[in-house]
């Protein structure tokens, strides 16, 4: 999406052998994302299963903890959307990992329900701001031409999470116990971000002397003024409400087959599958989402979402029925196709229809009320499950939400239209 920030610039110099820094950007990004991502969105799935076996609770008790957690993550992304307006990013970044990597820490020790949900919703506060919001806010700033690749590449990071650190996050917690376990998994949501959130995630390409896409700016030239539509502007729209409602069954549906996978495959199979249930699940998404990333430039991007959506929902209505390993993974690629996309579409579409001007924001705002479909699935997939004692209803209803969510972005129209919205 080209901006007026593309006009009257020169082009890249060599001087000094200075090279364009965006896709070092980006690369941090993908970092943090991974830790981000395995520590906290994937391994919440391990989390809720080791509760369940170790404590024997309730799993729609344990399900309220997730959904707490994304309910607070969703209304601290709100803040902290006002906040990298006018701060250093890398700083939220560093204050978000420090606060997760020490609740993290202390999940083991809770002996009680209260203790859980008070724990989850301090992970999830630092959690907010070390993810999405401030990650894809910092993409869209360094990339408008290239803006699809660059996304598709830093938020493959939450599926190479799932792949890299979600099963050595499981197999700790085999081994050692929760208590053992969670010390040493927030030590590393620490060590592992502070470093690359410092040094690779820059803010902003204008403060490094450089305009979006790489090319440089000439001496003495004034920084344009940034392209996009008003946030008041952008809520008033149709694609706005169709994105944020359409990704409120969605992301519930999807979050909830998520978060509920590990003890389905677990349930069905034995903890060795349930391990790799994960890698496979996530492995897939990377794929899927390096090749979507090139794909959707060549198509509409609401159609590819939309689509994207109703192969989700074919997914979880496999894993409501199938038993067999080799269904059950066949399955699992299939959710994970939809999940490497669906993911990566919000903040894209967003972006490519409203730009940068206010995109914290109207992001933020979007993830706010989607959150009520990412709380609200884990909460609804485990009552279903207590109730019926299986997951073939759990899936199933989760099938149906997705289907809805796809309908609903059917009716935004495209993320195209119209330039005069913009200021």
């Amino acid at each position: 999406m080209p901006s007026s920030a593309d006009t009257a610039i020169a082009p890249p110099t060599p001087t000094g052998g200075a090279t364009f820094p965006g896709w070092r950007v980006v690369a941090g990004c993908f970092l943090v994302l991974v830790v981000n991502a395995g520590l906290a969105f994937y391994g919440l799935a391990v989390y809720l299963n080791a509760f369940s076996n170790e404590q024997g609770w309730a799993l729609g008790s344990i399900s309220l903890g997730v959904t707490i957690f994304f309910v607070v993550s969703a209304a601290t992304g709100l803040w902290v959307a006002r906040l990298i307006a006018t701060r250093d990013v890398r700083v939220v970044i560093i204050g978000g990992a420090a606060l997760a990597g020490a609740s993290l820490a202390v999940l083991g020790s809770v002996e009680t329900r209260w203790q859980l949900y008070v724990v989850y919703s301090v992970f999830a506060v630092g959690f907010a701001a070390s993810g999405l919001v401030p990650i894809t806010t910092v993409v869209t700033r360094w990339f408008h031409r290239r803006r699809a690749v660059a996304l598709s590449v830093a938020s493959t990071g939450l599926s190479v999470g799932g792949i890299v650190l979600t099963p050595v996050a499981k197999r700790l917690i085999d081994d050692r116990g929760l208590a053992a376990a969670t010390p040493w998994l927030g030590l590393a949501f620490v060590v592992l971000i502070v470093p690359v959130a410092w040094f690779l995630v820059k803010p902003d390409p204008e403060a490094e002397g450089w305009a979006p896409d790489g090319a440089r700016r000439v001496a003495g030239e004034d920084r344009p003024p940034v392209d996009g539509v008003a946030f008041t502007d952008a809520l008033q729209t149709r694609f706005y409400r169709a994105v944020t409602i359409g990704y409120l069954f969605a992301l519930g549906a999807q979050v909830g087959g998520i978060q509920q996978l590990v003890k389905l495959v677990e349930d069905r199979t034995d903890p060795a599958t349930a391990r790799f249930a994960v890698t496979a699940l996530a492995g897939t998404s990377v794929v899927a989402r390096l090749v979507g990333g090139r794909v959707v430039q060549m198509l509409p991007m609401m159609r590819f979402t939309v689509a994207v959506a109703a192969v989700q929902s074919v997914a979880l209505v496999g894993l409501a029925f199938v038993s067999s390993t080799a269904l059950i993974f066949a399955s699992i690629v299939l959710f994970g196709m939809a999940i490497g996309n669906l993911l990566m579409m919000q903040p894209l579409l967003i972006a490519e229809r409203f730009g940068v001007l206010d995109y914290p924001r109207i992001f933020g705002r979007s993830q706010f009320v989607a959150i009520v479909g990412v709380a609200g699935g884990p909460l609804l997939l485990g009552w279903l499950y207590d109730v019926s004692g299986s997951y073939r209803m759990p899936y199933l209803a989760a099938a149906a939400c997705c289907l809805i969510g796809s309908a609903i972005l059917a009716t935004g129209g495209p993320a195209t239209e119209p330039a005069e919205e913009r200021r």
